[in-house]
């Protein structure tokens, strides 16, 4: 484990190295005790490098055995070594040479899940972002790119499956019961993209033809058993490869292509080059034990790591300030690659959710940075929503902006000038500057500054002049670090909807530039006059969510209810009645504070059985539409002074009015949605039964009677079904005779699969209440958590801490005392997943006093622990200050 050295990161720092490694040879002897990595090295000079600059080379934690250039041992003088720094002073006067150096690992005892290490008997690699340090000495930065030829020599017993990045070269027997095999990759690639797997793995293959004609060999390698879990994988695999090359031109350059699943990983899965290592949860799948939930996730990370084969890997990252020009560009990839597959619309939402979920308190709370941030002390700690998420939307707004044909036309010119290089965000704009003819300068702000934009927005009708006027205004809050914010390009898509519920034409607009429907704003106040208006309009504003910004609108409520039965645009529709919802619950929740009884407008109530019925839209869409917005958004709506349990006490109230008012539609749609005939995951099965399964969360609430959910959980058909009956009864039926039986007989039936008794932590982690916390530490003596396996922190530790409004935010700080003693627990293994849990305490000012001072004390006993890692060390004092 890596303690905090103090050094911080800087963007403007960036200097090339002084030396290049054009040219990687590596041999492993793997053992689980000692593994024996000789790595051969062809180092050469930059050509303005002058000789007396010593080579300086980076590692975490290695011991060196051997030293030697050009095949020579060096003399004690002429290096350093340290654990983790070899310097090297004493070198040859050509311009290249051969450098090799020796190192021993120790895998079984690597529980940091970097480096080379063993999960359930699988030698396995993470090398993003710096574990390449964990293996080897080595210029472990993007920047630098080789071509690697890798050697693996195993016992075969142990482990008769020998993968690495590339095309497999030859393999063969050794004496005593090993055997090795080689792979070589030819394309050049930074070292945090080399991978190794090895072990004793069952396997499913298959073949795709490429656009050109080639053939390329397909394996998804898991536990074996598992093999047929793995077929939907396949399928996502080859559809991706399709949809690629189809969308953005890009045809996959090897020979083959593998995918591994192991059960210990800290991220979802990692795209090195032909060999993309996943996290189990994110490949195996069957009707009896994933979700439909399950099933995109998979589609989309499958997606997702083989788009990362060219935005990521053919061109990768000049240094981890651009991370966002890998990350946020294949987000946006395998956004659109979902929604071809899926609903578009529905897809869209479900974006924008976990936008707001995520990355906008992000934004908001002491942890914002800049989609490409200046600075870092821990770069584990970047791989955050707003370099995903945000940086996804930033290129959703340049196709906006430009339009589907400059935006190819740009993306084809990135491909073509830069593939094989290291390069930066302004690379990446330029590429669209060229093929569009337009400046882009003022827009790359939403690279370069933190913060949400504000979106301010009143509007009035001139009927004698039929004039539509639209004053809007700008603004972006003070983030930390940033006090003084610049003006930002914003597009806003836009649409006036006529009495009739259709778009309205206008004869001319002035006072901002509008182009095919999109409104851009570049100053602080626009005036916007559309002229030759023939009746009010209603405005639908940044429809699709074509910014991310946030937005105040003078707007009555009936308006709100016009749009969400009327506006054109579907994200447009679910967003005025998501709004609906979002203030009737932040007034709810005012109320209950006061000691007062919500009463809630009877046309809200009424107006869930209209979507609920309404055939017109999909399943998927009405299940959406009728989600109320879960207390964190609420919370967000509210900003400060905020009483969790207020907030939970609306939220129910208000689910089980409208369950009553609506119980007579709602049971009937529930039963339409039924299904009795074979499985299948396509988005419209998966909508019915998403429909279905928000309905009988409103059916429960409103009877307050347990039959419902009782009888969906004993017969379902599917996990979708099974796990969304366990919840409601779990989470509405605290305690009672149906919510015990149901989990005693969901722990029977799965005890021996950890990924779906991961729903069953999940499931108890997240039930509302000041108890949970009891539970959950009752839960952690449960055989089969481990607080070493990520997963099953996620799952309990994480479930807890970040979808437990009332529980993690216990008015006495138990929920804060345990999450802290528990990541300083985690950290002692894995610094990582101990960094990522202690974000959930990053929107503590925002509570009320008396939770302030709980979370505030949690936050700093945590940071007064000696020997703190580096990367949890980050995130306190980030969060404290």
């Amino acid at each position: 484990m890596r303690t905090d050295t103090g050094q911080v990161f800087r963007l403007e720092d960036y200097r090339p190295t002084a030396y290049l490694i054009p040219e990687t040879d590596l041999t492993f002897r793997l053992d689980g005790d000692r593994t024996q990595v000789t790595a051969r090295l062809t180092v050469e000079r930059r050509a303005e490098t002058g000789r007396e600059v010593p080579l300086v080379l980076d590692g975490d934690g290695l011991a060196l055995d051997d030293l030697l250039i050009d095949g020579e041992p060096l003399p004690a003088e002429a290096y350093d070594a340290t654990p983790d720094r070899l310097i090297i002073r004493r070198l040859p006067r050509t311009g290249r040479f051969e450098l090799t150096i020796v190192t021993d690992v120790e895998p079984a005892a690597n529980k940091a899940l970097m480096g080379l290490y063993v999960s359930n008997g699988v030698y396995c690699t993470q090398c993003e972002a710096e574990g390449f340090r964990r293996i080897t000495y080595y210029l472990d930065r993007p920047d630098v790119l080789s071509t690697y030829r890798v050697r693996i020599e195993a016992r075969k017993e142990e482990a008769p499956l020998l993968l690495s990045n590339g095309n497999p070269v030859e393999a063969g027997d050794l004496k005593d019961g090993w055997h090795y095999a080689v792979w070589h990759d030819p394309h050049p690639k930074p070292s945090y993209l080399f991978a190794l797997v090895a072990g004793d793995l069952g396997g499913i293959h298959d073949e795709f033809v490429t656009a050109s004609g080639r053939r390329v060999k397909l394996g998804i390698y898991v536990e074996h058993g598992k093999e047929p879990l793995a077929a939907y994988a396949m399928d996502a695999l080859k559809r991706s490869m399709r949809w690629d090359e189809e969308r953005f031109g890009r045809e996959y350059d090897l020979d083959v292509f593998n995918i591994v699943a192991v059960s210990d990983f800290n991220m979802g899965a990692m795209e090195n080059k032909g060999l993309n290592v996943f996290n189990d949860k994110y490949v195996l799948a069957d009707p009896e034990t994933a979700t439909d939930t399950d099933y995109a996730n998979i589609e989309a990370i499958i997606a997702h790591e083989y788009f990362h084969n060219w935005t990521g890997n053919r061109i990768t990252c000049r240094d981890w300030f651009q991370l966002c020009l890998k990350e946020g560009l294949t987000v946006y990839r395998d956004h659109e690659f979902s929604a071809d597959q899926r609903s578009r619309a529905v897809k869209r939402i479900a974006e924008v959710r976990t936008l707001k979920a995520h990355q906008f308190p992000e934004d908001q709370g002491p942890l914002a940075h800049p989609v490409r941030p200046r600075r870092y002390r821990e770069i584990n700690n970047f791989y955050t929503a707003t370099v995903y998420e945000k940086g996804s939307e930033v290129v959703r707004m340049i196709h906006t902006i430009l339009g589907p044909d400059h935006f190819r036309a740009g993306m084809d010119l990135y491909f073509a000038r830069h593939d094989g290089q290291a390069v930066t965000i302004e690379d990446f704009l330029k590429c669209f500057e060229e093929a569009s003819g337009k400046d882009l300068s003022q827009f790359a702000l939403w690279y370069h500054q933190a913060g949400t934009p504000h979106v301010g927005v009143s509007a009035r009708y001139d009927a004698k002049a039929k004039e539509f006027t639209l004053e809007i205004e700008q603004s972006v809050p003070p983030t930390p670090s940033e006090s003084r914010k610049r003006l930002m390009h914003i597009p806003l898509a836009f649409g006036l909807v006529g009495p009739n519920g259709q778009d309205m034409e206008y004869e001319s607009a002035e006072g901002a530039a509008i182009e095919n429907g999109v409104i851009h704003l570049r100053k602080r106040r626009h005036i916007v006059q559309f002229k030759g208006v023939s009746a009010r309009p209603v405005i639908s504003l940044n429809r699709g969510f074509s910014a991310p910004v946030t937005l105040s609108l003078e707007a009555r409520a009936e308006d709100q209810f016009f749009l969400a039965r009327h506006d054109s645009d579907l994200f447009s529709r679910w967003q005025a009645l998501n709004t609906l919802f979002t203030q009737a619950l932040v007034d709810a929740s005012t109320q209950i504070r006061r000691g007062g009884k919500p009463d809630f407008d009877k046309a809200l109530l009424n107006y869930p059985a209209e979507i609920a019925a309404d055939g017109n839209l999909e399943a998927a869409y009405r299940a959406l539409a009728l989600a109320l917005p879960a207390e964190a958004d609420i919370a967000r709506e509210i900003g400060s002074n905020i009483d969790p349990d207020a907030i939970g006490a609306a939220r129910d109230m208000l689910r089980a009015a409208i369950g009553k008012e609506a119980e007579p539609t709602f049971a009937n749609v529930y039963d339409q949605m039924r299904n009795d005939g074979a499985f299948s995951p396509d988005a419209e099965s998966a909508g019915r039964r998403a429909l279905r399964n928000v309905l009988l969360e409103y059916l429960s609430a409103g009877s307050a009677e347990p039959a419902l959910a009782t009888q969906q959980f004993r017969t379902a058909r599917s996990m979708t079904e099974r796990a969304a009956a366990l919840n409601v009864l779990a989470h509405q039926f605290v305690g009672s005779e149906d919510a015990h039986e149901a989990l005693a007989s969901f722990e029977k039936r799965y005890n021996d699969n950890p990924l779906v008794l991961d729903k069953w932590f999940v499931v108890q982690a997240t039930i509302p209440g000041r108890e949970t916390v009891d539970l959950v530490r009752k839960l952690m003596l449960h055989p089969a958590f481990s607080i070493t396996n990520p997963n099953r922190v996620r799952s309990l530790i994480g479930g807890f801490a970040s979808s437990n409004q009332t529980g993690f935010h216990r008015a006495d700080g138990e929920g804060y005392r345990f999450l802290a003693e528990t990541i300083l627990k985690v950290e002692e293994n894995n610094p990582q997943v101990a960094a990522r849990l202690a974000i959930a305490f990053r929107s503590w000012r925002s509570l009320e006093k008396s939770r302030q001072e709980q979370a505030r004390a949690a936050l700093s006993d945590m940071a007064r622990r000696p020997n703190l890692s580096r990367d949890l060390r980050d995130i306190l004092e980030r969060t404290i200050a």
